[in-house]
């Protein structure tokens, strides 16, 4: 079973047991989160699709690492001839989270 879920304004794709890294949450570290913005699911073969969002079910997960940065992204700016350089670094904050499981309205 797998669901594609928004989650911080991107979309993931996620399983039961998998550890993914998302943009910032605002919960701390060991909080439990859940999502409810599922737009697809699929379960032993068979697709729902949300128009725009699945009704019943929610993706619950568990907050690992609330203070992980991405990689480092160099902005480098140059004007030609003129001798102007300039270079700017930026790290994103991310959240590492665990899914704990796809939950299934009853």
């Amino acid at each position: 079973m797998y669901a594609i879920v928004d989650i911080a304004g991107q979309q993931f794709k996620v399983e039961a047991g998998q550890q993914i890294y998302c943009n910032r949450l605002p919960e701390a570290k060991g909080a439990a989160v859940e999502f409810d913005k599922v737009l697809l699911l699929e379960n032993a073969g068979k697709f729902k699709v949300g128009a725009p969002y699945v009704k019943g079910v929610v993706v619950k997960a568990t907050v690992l690492a609330d203070d992980v940065k991405a990689d480092k992204i160099l902005v480098f700016k140059k004007i030609r001839r003129k001798g102007f350089q300039k270079c700017n670094g930026h790290r994103q904050p991310l959240s590492k989270i665990e899914i704990a499981e796809i939950a299934l309205a009853a």
